[in-house]
């Protein structure tokens, strides 16, 4: 027999614990029960459905029970689910090895497997240090991040991309590093001068270079739109000059393209804006198409070739997760980056950014709406108490996640992130439903006046 809503709810306030989420308020409230999905829609156990205006936390690609991805994952459970890497090749692992090095940049020749977003800048940040140490500069071993800047929730993730909101129970377990401020350009003393704000968090950077570069292995930095600090779209150019500074004091670049790659600015990945080669560069979210846990991280072959040597000299990377390059995983993912050709998908995404920032326009006249920020399909409404000082709502109102609870009244699941509105719908939406999550957020953000 199956469980009814109530069955479901009570099960699940008694025994999971979810994250990202205030379970004070959770285990008090009513909240949905995701039992299946179709094309752009989830549906709850009462039969109601959403349209997923978050792409089930930014990685869904062409929408959900897609027949292609869903083929390929059948046909691999034919064969096997899951074998390690660890001293074993694997089919799927390495025919997507040799797909993504045609789509990535072209410096970029190697690929090591993860299976998260986290695992992704970890093992970036692993290999960046060892590079250095397995070159005879051992002392470079320290990185630079940015301000609002998140790479994910492991211990080194946390150090680079350190968020008070998030992590500050956690700053004592974290390594040291040092933070260029972020061009945030609506809360900078420059709010209606973007270059001005570029050219201020540039030369920040720049004076951190010179002053600590010897001991630096790399930068980090999410490039072009930082997510979780609040979708955070970077002034023209600013990319391009954190690439230049960082060759220019030797020290490598670490593009965290998690949230912003497979087409999610309107590029296959972000650096592709700027005509940006890191020296690391990691995925997750969208490898799969948004079906299954996957990750990658990409290195220069100049880093590969500093790990090669004698087992008993010390160079191996001696790192690896257990389910590396999972069959299945890689098999979405192949059947995804199919669904990226056949479908036009990043040229889709091109033509209707344009689309969606006609429908967001009206929104900048709502009182409350302090900024619109977009990139491809990101993009982030920020509310304020007062449009004219930029003063924020008191945090305690928890003002966004009210807009957000009451859009699905419309049938749309949105996520705020504090006071901005996020929008990061499944690549292949179409127009008409991207109408409706938009009217849909901009009648509650109405009510607020």
């Amino acid at each position: 027999m199956p469980h009814s809503t109530n069955q479901l709810r009570d099960l699940d306030r008694r025994h999971v614990w979810h994250p990202f989420t205030h379970m004070r308020q959770w285990i008090d409230g009513d909240p949905l029960v995701i039992t299946a999905a179709q094309g752009m829609h989830l549906i709850d156990s009462d039969g109601n459905r959403y349209l997923d205006a978050v792409s089930s936390l930014w990685c869904n690609v062409h929408g959900h029970r897609v027949p292609e991805i869903d083929a390929a994952v059948r046909a691999q459970l034919d064969k096997v689910a899951h074998t390690t890497m660890l001293g074993l090749a694997s089919e799927p692992a390495t025919l997507l090895a040799e797909r993504l090095m045609r789509l990535v940049p072209q410096n970029l020749k190697k690929v090591f497997y993860s299976d998260s977003g986290a695992t992704a800048t970890e093992v970036a940040f692993k290999l960046a240090a060892q590079y250095w140490f397995n070159v005879g500069r051992p002392e470079k071993n320290a990185f630079v991040g940015f301000a609002d800047a998140y790479h994910g929730d492991t211990v080194g993730a946390m150090s680079v991309g350190r968020m008070p909101a998030f992590h500050a129970p956690h700053f004592p377990m974290l390594f040291p590093a040092h933070f260029a401020p972020s061009p945030y350009v609506y809360r900078s003393d420059s709010p209606g001068d973007p270059q001005a704000v570029s050219r201020q968090c540039l030369a920040a950077l720049d004076r951190i270079l010179t002053e600590h570069g010897p001991s630096i292995a790399a930068v980090c930095l999410e490039p072009i739109v930082q997510g979780a600090g609040g979708i955070i779209v970077h002034p023209e150019g600013f990319l391009r000059g954190v690439a230049d500074l960082a060759r220019r004091h030797d020290v490598l670049l670490i593009a965290d393209e998690v949230a912003v790659g497979f087409g999610r600015t309107g590029r296959m990945f972000a650096c592709e804006h700027e005509g940006v080669e890191p020296d690391l560069m990691c995925v997750a979210k969208g490898i799969t198409g948004g079906y299954l846990p996957l990750a990658a991280t990409f290195a220069t072959q100049k880093i590969f070739d500093a790990f090669l040597g004698e087992p008993w000299e010390g160079r191996t990377f001696f790192h690896g997760h257990t389910y590396t390059g999972n069959p299945l995983a890689a098999a979405a993912a192949l059947a995804s980056l199919d669904l990226f050709d056949k479908n036009n998908v990043v040229a889709g995404v091109q033509k209707k950014s344009t689309d969606l920032a006609k429908m967001l326009a009206p929104l900048r006249d709502l009182p409350h709406v302090g900024d619109i920020r977009q990139k491809g399909f990101m993009v982030g409404i920020e509310l304020v108490a007062d449009k004219e000082t930029r003063r924020p709502f008191d945090p305690k109102r928890r003002v966004g996640a009210q807009v957000c609870l009451a859009c699905r009244q419309h049938g749309v699941i949105v996520r705020p992130l504090g006071d901005v509105i996020v929008l990061m719908p499944p690549l292949a939406m179409g127009v008409e439903d991207l109408r409706k999550i938009v009217a849909a957020v901009e009648a509650e953000i109405a009510k607020l006046t």
